[in-house]
């Protein structure tokens, strides 16, 4: 019987298939490094608020604590969102005639809140409890980044899961004492890892990496 097909088919087959796998690969490659990008994070992208609040003025040169303003940090899955009332407690008294700050006046006389435009979300079905991190000794810039630094608040980790699971892989790593969880300022020492050991035995940290601690 005749040779239908010439030889070199079969080379042609093989080298469409390794191609085909090969660009596939590529393809893999490209996205996932796009979904590492601030494009799609938004990290280190700074997000327009009704106020040009400065974390950096605040928090960083005028020393306020963080608990302040996010008063249930410690308490709630939530930090909360200052009411407007906090604000006034002091822009009553000081800068009380900027006009940067008329919006926050407007609140006040209007008892309307003001709409914050969030910076750091994670999915509705992810569960995150702000209290339980702050109680195992994790802080506040671990999570957001260099807040103390920041004229206007950018998100300064993607919130992935892969990033999340670093830390509850590994948390010695990352733990701080508790007197440092609200430090904008905190470094890591030298000797973090025999830091992170002891804190994670005093505070009962566990590696929590169950599905459903998180997805509920």
């Amino acid at each position: 019987m005749a040779q239908i097909f010439h030889r070199s088919t079969n080379t042609l087959a093989r080298v469409s298939i390794y191609g085909a796998l090969l660009i596939l690969l590529a393809l893999g490659y490209v996205v996932d490094v796009m979904n590492r990008t601030s494009y799609l994070t938004d990290v280190n992208t700074a997000r327009s608020q009704p106020v040009p609040f400065s974390h950096k003025h605040h928090s960083g040169e005028l020393g306020l604590d963080c608990r302040y303003c996010h008063t249930s940090v410690e308490v709630s899955s939530s930090a909360g969102i200052p009411a407007t009332e906090t604000c006034m407690a002091c822009h009553s008294q000081i800068w009380n005639n900027a006009a940067m700050l008329e919006p926050v006046r407007a609140s006040y006389r209007d008892s309307k809140p003001l709409e914050w435009t969030r910076v750091n979300a994670v999915p509705d079905f992810v569960y995150f409890n702000h209290s339980i991190h702050v109680a195992k000794g994790v802080g506040c810039t671990t999570c957001h980044g260099p807040v103390g630094e920041m004229n206007m608040t950018w998100r300064g980790e993607s919130l992935y899961m892969r990033w999340c699971l670093e830390c509850h892989n590994a948390p010695e790593k990352f733990l701080r004492p508790r007197s440092e969880v609200f430090n904008a300022f905190y470094q890591p020492p030298e000797n973090q890892l025999e830091l992170g050991r002891k804190l994670v035995q005093e505070y009962h940290v566990r590696k929590v990496t169950d599905c459903t601690a998180c997805h509920r």
